[in-house]
């Protein structure tokens, strides 16, 4: 079968051979299932309250972090009062840019990451008063 792709703007012709549709081949999965090596232990859940070991007593009054990577700004301070959605921190992962969000109105209390320091994915990196 032929196909036309376009990448760019430039058009390319391809030539490409059709399976039988009759069944898929052997250790194909669709995409609407998951799959489990044999032999291969699924990973372990992550601890109760968050990872990084760090558990809170009230996680409505934290902001994760989404991502392990390196903190590149941090526009906020201790006890400046904050609007939900103010960015709070921006990191930094495989060269992409993640603006982390305030969940919530109020005042920082602790500021747990500061400007070119690592942090893990799940981290605590700032409590709400």
């Amino acid at each position: 079968m032929k196909l036309k792709i376009k990448i760019d703007g430039d058009v390319y012709e391809v030539e490409v051979d059709v399976a039988e549709e009759e069944s898929p081949q052997p250790g194909f999965v669709p995409a609407s299932e998951s799959y489990q090596a044999p032999g291969v232990a699924p990973p372990a859940a992550p601890p109760s309250g968050g990872g990084g070991g760090q558990v809170v007593e009230d996680e409505s009054k934290v902001c994760r972090s989404p991502v392990s990577g390196v903190v590149i700004r941090v526009p906020v301070e201790v006890g400046e009062e904050i609007e939900q959605d103010q960015e709070l921190m921006v990191l930094e992962a495989m060269k992409m840019e993640t603006v982390i969000t305030a969940p919530i109105a109020g005042k920082i209390a602790k500021l747990n990451a500061e400007v070119g320091g690592s942090v893990k994915a799940n981290d605590v990196l700032i409590e709400f008063e």
